[in-house]
């Protein structure tokens, strides 16, 4: 994991002072560590005795650096943050808690679809003060609709996501005397089947988690079918058995029906969760590449990896005329109005928390105002650039669209009809059927 270390003067407190001013692009490579700032009355220790409780869904390396971040706040203020892992459904988590009203202070959601649910259904705190005035000076209207309902701001996008690149093992690739490829046909007929070839497994999947599979679909129909399919779909403007999507599961199903083409084949990769793909690839070195996010950075570091050197990626591959750019993210909303819950709020969506962050690895921000040089490597510099600079064409995660129980839910919907797909108990044109029957019933 990279250090996160600083002999930087002592950083003003942008969640009290409404925020640094924007850092040049292309600074120095290098990790800058931040105390959150004082409490309301200006003085460290005006929360003693406070504690708060913050969920989200991040595990492993995620998990370890945002407790470190909210270490940065408990220090400052003295109060306590207990942090509280939803698992991967995250309204399945908190539903129960807010029905027996006594949901966690703070919640990240991962669906912009959640946020609304909960706002109609009165479950939420509208953001107000010092977090509402970060929203409104360091991010961009994109940013702030995701977490808006009817023109109020109830989230931050605390964390976001670049889920358009496939990491892989340079010396892998040199192994086998291939390079990073342009296109679908490429990455399969080329670059895979060599490495296949040359005895080493393409790819880690991991199957397990549903969610991975709704990334792999979401990248390869946007840029099959286009950006205006896209939209039509995640609205169901478009039934789920159209051409395009046929074409899109066809597509997959020539990396996911192939058992060569993955760690432990059909079988294996429907049982392997992420981020156990990233330690297959980075730490037991038993696959070349793993697809998904900016965030598997966290995970190889952790393995041992180091991130732009042995752990690069590549941008996943044009399958129709253009190579897609999928984004995600996490949007932190207050659930309770109890003392200190608007203060860590401020934190949260302060360039200096979020700076902290980027200084540990596996993280990307939509904050404007995160130096560009706080990022620990140059690769995730790159990232973060493209993040802000979305143009026209990017699309926010499709399944995090749809309602929760279509696309975001273990067990149904799209995370378990792909994952038949994966294992071989159904086809592409069974899987569109499907996948209609149950989007119709969401």
């Amino acid at each position: 994991m990279p250090e996160h270390t600083s002999n930087a003067p002592s950083p003003r407190r942008p969640w009290r002072t409404r925020g640094l001013a924007a850092a040049a692009l292309g600074g120095l490579l290098a990790a800058t560590a931040c105390s959150p700032g004082t409490g309301p009355t200006g003085e460290a220790g005006d929360l003693d005795g406070v504690t708060l409780t913050v969920a989200a869904k991040w595990t492993g390396a995620e998990q370890k650096n945002f407790e470190e971040v909210l270490a940065a706040f408990e220090r400052d203020t003295g109060a306590t943050v207990n942090y509280e892992a939803t698992g991967e459904d995250t309204g399945a988590y908190l539903g129960p808690k807010i029905e027996a009203g006594e949901p966690p202070d703070i919640a990240a959601l991962p669906q912009p679809g959640l946020v609304r649910e909960y706002a109609e259904q009165g479950a939420l705190k509208p953001l107000t003060g010092e977090a509402a005035t970060a929203l409104e000076d360091n991010y961009t209207d994109y940013w702030r609709d995701l977490g808006s309902v009817d023109g109020e701001p109830y989230g931050v996008l605390l964390k976001a996501a670049h889920k358009s690149i496939i990491w892989y093992r340079p010396d892998a690739f040199d192994d086998a005397g291939v390079t990073p490829p342009d296109t679908w046909d490429e990455l399969v007929g080329t670059t895979a089947a060599t490495l296949s070839d040359a005895g080493i497994t393409p790819f880690a999947m991991c199957g397990a988690s549903g969610w991975t599979l709704t990334d792999w679909f979401e990248n390869a129909y946007l840029s099959e079918a286009g950006p205006e399919n896209y939209d039509k779909l995640a609205e169901h403007e478009i039934p789920w058995t159209d051409d395009t999507v046929v074409r899109t599961l066809t597509k997959l199903d020539e990396v996911w029906g192939d058992d060569d083409m993955m760690k432990g084949g059909r079988k294996g990769a429907v049982q392997t969760d992420f981020p156990s793909c990233v330690s297959d690839v980075y730490g037991q070195k038993a696959a070349a590449m793993v697809f998904e996010g900016d965030f598997v950075g966290a995970s190889a570091a952790e393995a041992g990896a180091t991130v732009g050197g042995d752990a690069v990626a590549f941008p996943f591959p044009a399958v129709g005329d253009e190579a897609p750019v999928v984004v995600g993210g996490d949007i932190a909303v207050a659930m309770t109005d109890d003392e200190g819950v608007r203060e860590l709020m401020a934190y949260l969506a302060s360039p200096e928390a979020q700076t902290t962050w980027a200084g540990l690895g596996g993280y990307l921000s939509a904050n404007s105002e995160v130096p560009a040089d706080a990022y620990a490597d140059e690769f995730t510099r790159g990232l973060s650039e493209t993040i802000l600079a979305a143009g026209d064409d990017v699309r926010y995660d499709l399944s995090d669209q749809v309602p929760s129980r279509f696309g975001a839910t273990e067990g149904r919907g799209m995370w378990s009809i792909l994952q038949d797909l994966l294992r071989g108990t159904t086809d592409p044109e069974a899987a569109a059927e499907a996948l209609e029957k149950a989007a119709s019933e969401s």
